[in-house]
């Protein structure tokens, strides 16, 4: 009889543990990472009051994670590492298949590349960076990469190609005089050059793409993936939400519409398409 107790017992405290583990993994926050842009400090400094807010409204605690560059953070969530991105290389047919669905995206516009040149710089035409040095972000950046460099390779221009790290690394690469030239994403670039004093000027400029997404892992619940989609799309017109993106848009200097829109795949099939006609050797 005292075994059986005891083996009752047993069995009770390990149901509790077991439960207690799935309960821990349930009320886990979503890993939430933002693609390398600009430093780590600036990135977090701008993202970790909006994922506050967030996580408030929304009822899901989200908690930012960063790497320490594009393609560390690329290969963690290639293996599902994080729940949430805010990224836009995750349009590649190979990561198309992964299944990470779109949610948001900023509001305003899109975004542009540009190949862009020191104010003072001899250089006006694509055709002069033949042989030179040129900066770009990473290998995976789309308007910071893959359509500067798309650009070079149909104007059949070869470039002796740099990576920086980032987005502002590039543009800290050119304003110090170690290359030619940097291929950029345009907003980064003069939000940059607002804050640091920086003039440049643009030899290309791509057509508009939908700005980086955030997207959602298809390993995280329906109902939780609409509650954040909800709170993005809403933190605009709520006061305490647009006192949050008031405050990141001063840091960043940042000009034109605050927050975020609803965003859906199909918004960003003309990525899907730049691959598919891709010119440059990836």
């Amino acid at each position: 009889m005292k075994l059986d107790i005891l083996m009752l017992k047993r069995a009770a405290a390990l149901l509790a543990l077991v439960l207690s583990a799935g309960a821990g993994a349930a009320d886990a926050p979503l890993r939430f990472n933002v693609l390398n842009q600009r430093t780590i400090a600036l990135t977090a400094a701008y993202w970790n009051p909006i994922l506050t807010y967030l996580s408030a409204r929304s009822g899901v605690a989200l908690e930012l994670k960063l790497a320490k560059n594009a393609q560390e953070g690329n290969a963690v969530a290639e293996k599902y590492g994080y729940d949430i991105l805010y990224t836009n290389h995750f349009f590649t047919p190979e990561r198309d298949r992964l299944g990470y669905k779109v949610l948001a995206r900023p509001a305003g516009p899109g975004v542009q590349s540009q190949i862009v040149v020191t104010a003072d710089s001899p250089l006006q035409t694509l055709q002069e960076l033949d042989g030179k040095e040129v900066s770009f972000a990473n290998p995976d950046g789309f308007t910071g990469y893959w359509l500067p460099l798309d650009a070079l390779t149909r104007a059949k221009v070869k470039v002796k190609v740099s990576f920086a790290g980032n987005q502002e690394a590039s543009t800290v690469q050119l304003k110090v005089g170690k290359v030619a030239a940097a291929g950029v994403n345009s907003s980064v670039l003069a939000r940059y050059a607002r804050r640091e004093g920086f003039a440049y000027r643009a030899l290309w400029t791509s057509a508009v793409y939908p700005d980086l997404c955030i997207m959602v892992s298809p390993k995280v619940p329906a109902e939780k993936a609409v509650a954040v989609r909800a709170a993005l799309v809403g933190m605009a017109k709520d006061p305490e939400g647009r006192k949050v993106l008031e405050a990141g848009a001063q840091l960043l200097k940042s000009e034109g519409e605050l927050g975020f829109v609803a965003a859906e795949e199909r918004d960003y099939d003309v990525y899907r398409a730049f691959f598919k006609n891709l010119q440059a050797k990836k």
